[in-house]
């Protein structure tokens, strides 16, 4: 059973997180030659506070 775990910056919506877990199962599904019902994918989602890109929060760099 793959497991996949993904780090995203919050504000991604509901609909694009569904897509990305449609998506991310099928390649791995067909990468590994599983069935999709065997494939979990795990979306953390991290505050902009709690990530840093290049020495500055990602808050303060607008992304």
């Amino acid at each position: 059973m793959p497991v996949a775990e993904i780090h995203l910056l919050e504000g991604r919506s509901l609909e694009q997180k569904r897509k990305l877990i449609s998506e991310m199962t099928r390649v791995i599904s067909e990468s590994v030659d599983v069935k999709p019902e065997q494939v979990r994918i795990i979306i953390h989602e991290m505050p902009k506070a709690h990530f840093g890109i290049g020495g500055v929060l990602a808050l303060d760099l607008g992304r």
